[in-house]
């Protein structure tokens, strides 16, 4: 299993972005996949997750209508976009994989068997 993640970059306060994570090697369809993020110094914490059927799950506290993820099964590809950038969000964002049979997406990252190596955003004020 590979997971490239990509769409980062250097981006102003208040920009949007959407971050891109293509799969290979497996049946992509049928797993959960997350979002996570490390700022500098810190812990990486979850971001979002989205199950093999479409649902959403969102950190906690809500990151208010900020955060979006969808997936194209099709293309093997999940998707994190990002609005109303802030300082804050600057972190490398990574992808993960849940390829269990574990019935609902979860924040957990030791759920996650598989990782993408990360894209780093950046935001300026």
């Amino acid at each position: 299993v590979q997971l490239q993640a990509s769409g980062g970059g250097l981006v102003q306060v208040g920009d949007s972005l959407r971050l891109s994570c293509a799969a290979s090697g497996g049946a992509f369809s049928n797993w959960h996949m997350g979002w996570f993020r490390q700022a500098p110094g810190k812990e990486r914490e979850f971001v979002a997750g989205i199950s093999r059927n479409g649902g959403t799950i969102f950190s906690s506290p809500s990151p208010k209508g900020r955060f979006a993820i969808s997936r194209d099964n099709a293309k093997n590809t999940v998707y994190l976009e990002v609005h109303n950038l802030k300082p804050e969000d600057t972190a490398v964002y990574y992808c993960a994989a849940d390829r269990s049979q574990r019935f609902g997406v979860r924040s957990i990252a030791a759920d996650y068997a598989d990782w993408g190596q990360g894209t780093l955003v950046t935001v300026s004020s």
